[in-house]
């Protein structure tokens, strides 16, 4: 089965945070997930690099927006590498390949009729001496009453606006009043291809219910043309005819990138520029995009929109898996105030695999969720070095202490044995049906039932003492043990894949565990016979102090990242958090 898995592109104004990162970190365990039961899989995302805040940033900093994108693309690449994301590919905004396929793309949408050029007023700001983008205009939202309401959308419904739609709108720069000044832009109408989107909406099963309703509410209120031009410097040329200085909206261009990063991916490994179209206009292949819940009405009405009117067929959205927001200690992560913690701060705190575990264990999917350094340690100390380290570790140490490190052969089994064997394998079964459904924090329970199934059994069985009574049990007992430890190994994989080849190869294996065909081997039971390598603790606990010193951890993890940044990305002063 073909997959296309995505991730929202995380924009290159700073360093991701958490949050951002959860949405990365989320697609890339689908993605080993599927390609461990053998599927092709191409997970792609990028560098959403245009727009104003960019443009704005760069002439603060007085460098031009590109010098500042290069920096901030490079350092996020070598960023993700220490955080074990295997990307098809990690792309930009920038790149050739992405540039022409959106002015292409969009020209072919023009021709057919759906884009055409139209006057409009927009905002302008006196005092800033531009044009102001929707994100930069705020006021109150006429759908809710919230007063921080943005132009481009409400953060708090969540419906899609334009700066005209705002109550007493307000430049969020400087919070002036702006202006309007007639301009011609070209337009999307997205009123003709509402028919063929709604009944996609309805007919699709696999839309999680937030995405679905929340969807079909929105096109039923009536689909308005949208802007696809802007009149700013920063981002890709228009292709459209007199449209000199205006660039392309920089949702447009970002939600295109899926398709280009798939072409410059099969481009790179030397396909032929059209295998992209394998893929995109192959019925059976099937995509799906991890997301915010903001990212809601770009990823289910203007991607598949635009697809749409291509009239190209092109698949359209399989999964939108959207999750609400990760909170900080009960804030908003903010860059200006220090609220929240980045990247390259995190993985000088703890290892990049402990995060990979805490954030998929704290995935806001049913609800916000929130970040707290005490639900922090718990996690590190109690479920990775507790239930799954200790466990390993007990198991590997009686086996070299009693058996040359060898897997016994299981010569005598009694019913707790075979019941406790079979309650591990159930436990797989949960486990594949979580991730089936994209339940990944669910998924990570059934790893942690079979650790504790493991350790309950391990003091109940006791094989120390049953190797003085009864060695032919206590070998049975071993086997069943390193039997759970290959499946707990296995499973953690998607999740902590360096950590489960570390755990695979102590086992004995000499392949590497990202080798393995699931199909041939997660319900085989483990070889006996086969000797362990080296062993040695899998995880280590935090300090007993971490909590008490966890201001000051943050200071010198923060220290330490800025120390190592480009010079543009370099914070002045370093704040408390």
């Amino acid at each position: 089965m073909k997959y296309i898995v995505a991730s929202a592109w995380p924009y290159s104004d700073f360093i991701p945070h958490l949050g951002t990162v959860l949405h990365l970190l989320s697609a890339d365990v689908y993605a080993r997930y599927l390609k461990a039961l053998g599927n092709d899989v191409i997970f792609v995302t990028g560098s959403d690099e245009h727009g104003t805040p960019i443009e704005l940033e760069a002439r603060k900093r007085k460098v031009k927006p590109k010098e500042l994108t290069d920096q901030v693309h490079e350092y996020m690449v070598n960023l993700f590498k220490e955080f074990n994301f295997d990307f098809s590919l990690f792309s930009r905004t920038e790149s050739e390949v992405h540039k022409e396929f959106v002015k292409e793309f969009l020209m072919k949408i023009y021709e057919k009729g759906y884009i055409f050029p139209m006057e409009e007023e927009l905002p302008y700001c006196l005092n800033d001496k531009m044009f102001l983008p929707d994100r930069y205009v705020v006021g109150t939202c006429p759908y809710c009453g919230f007063d921080q309401a943005h132009g481009d959308q409400c953060d708090k419904c969540g419906r899609l606006l334009s700066p005209r739609d705002l109550i007493n709108p307000r430049c969020s720069l400087c919070g002036s009043t702006p202006v309007w000044i007639r301009t011609k832009n070209y337009f999307i109408d997205l009123s003709k291809v509402q028919e063929k989107l709604l009944n996609w909406l309805i007919n699709n099963s696999e839309l999680d219910d937030n995405v679905k309703n929340y969807s079909i509410s929105w096109v039923k209120h009536g689909l308005k043309p949208r802007s696809i031009t802007r009149d700013i410097s920063w981002g890709i040329e228009s292709p459209f005819p007199d449209t000199q200085n205006k660039t392309i909206y920089v949702w447009f261009d970002a939600l295109l990138g899926y398709l280009s990063a798939t072409k410059e991916y099969l481009m790179k490994i030397g396909k032929e520029n059209d295998a992209w179209k394998e893929y995109w206009q192959d019925k059976e292949t099937k995509s799906i995009y991890f997301i915010g819940k903001d990212n809601i009405p770009f990823h289910a009405i203007v991607l598949p929109a635009m697809l749409i009117a291509s009239e190209e067929d092109y698949i359209l959205p399989w999964k939108i898996n959207s999750t609400e927001y990760l909170m900080y200690e009960g804030q908003k992560f903010s860059k200006s105030r220090k609220i929240g913690i980045w990247l390259d701060e995190a993985i000088n705190i703890a290892p990049a695999e402990y995060w990979r575990w805490v954030l998929i264990r704290t995935r806001p999917e049913g609800g916000d969720s929130n970040f707290t350094w005490k639900e922090f340690v718990k996690i590190v100390n109690n479920e990775l070095n507790d239930d799954i380290g200790n466990f390993i570790y007990r198991v590997f140490s009686l086996l070299k202490s009693r058996f040359n490190g060898v897997i016994p052969e299981p010569e005598k089994l009694e019913g707790i044995d075979i019941e406790t064997n079979k309650i591990a394998y159930s436990y797989i079964n949960e486990y594949k049906q979580s991730l089936d459904e994209v339940r990944l924090k669910k998924a990570t329970d059934s790893i942690l039932s079979i650790a504790r199934l493991g350790n309950k059994y391990l003091n109940d069985r006791a094989p120390w003492e049953l190797y003085r009574k009864d060695i032919k049990l206590a070998k049975g007992v071993m086997n069943v043990s390193a039997n759970i430890i290959k499946n707990i190994s296995l499973l953690l994989y998607p999740f902590m894949p360096s950590t489960s080849n570390i755990i695979w190869k102590q086992l004995g294996y000499s392949t590497n565990i990202y080798e393995v065909k699931w199909n041939e081997i997660l319900y085989n039971d483990v070889e006996f016979g086969m000797k362990l390598n080296e062993i040695e603790p899998i995880f280590k606990k935090l300090p007993d102090d971490f909590l008490d010193n966890i201001d000051n951890i943050i200071k010198k993890a923060r220290e330490e990242a800025n120390s190592k940044r480009p010079h543009l990305l370099k914070e002045i002063n370093i704040a408390k958090s």
